[in-house]
């Protein structure tokens, strides 16, 4: 369930102040953050944040489709590593029954 619409979208206050700063100087720094439950604002467009994934800092781009969404949403906390690598076992296993089976059907043919 989403936020109250009374209560507004939530930021983390020093990430706030660091954006406001940033954007008076008018500069481009990357910054680390921990908080991925902050709401991305317009004020955040065009900045670079790296946010914590639990393990390291993702850099983090922002742009105008991101506005509303929270920082979390973009540095990805797990790692997907595939459905079975190549090569495993049950792959190998039914790759062996087919050419026995092909195997048996083509020696058949050549004792007739």
């Amino acid at each position: 369930m989403g936020r109250s619409v009374k209560k507004g979208p939530y930021v983390e206050e020093s990430l706030m102040v660091k954006i406001r700063l940033l954007n008076e100087r008018n500069e481009k720094k990357v910054f680390k953050t921990w908080s991925r439950r902050s709401t991305i604002t317009p004020d955040f467009v065009g900045h670079t944040l790296a946010v914590h994934n639990g393990n390291k800092f993702i850099p983090v781009y922002i742009t105008e489709n991101m506005v509303g969404h929270k920082l979390g949403e973009f540095a990805a906390t797990r790692l997907f590593r595939g459905h079975g690598a190549k090569g495993s076992a049950a792959e190998r296993e039914a790759e062996a029954a087919a050419a026995e089976a092909g195997a048996e059907g083509g020696a058949e043919k050549k004792k007739e």
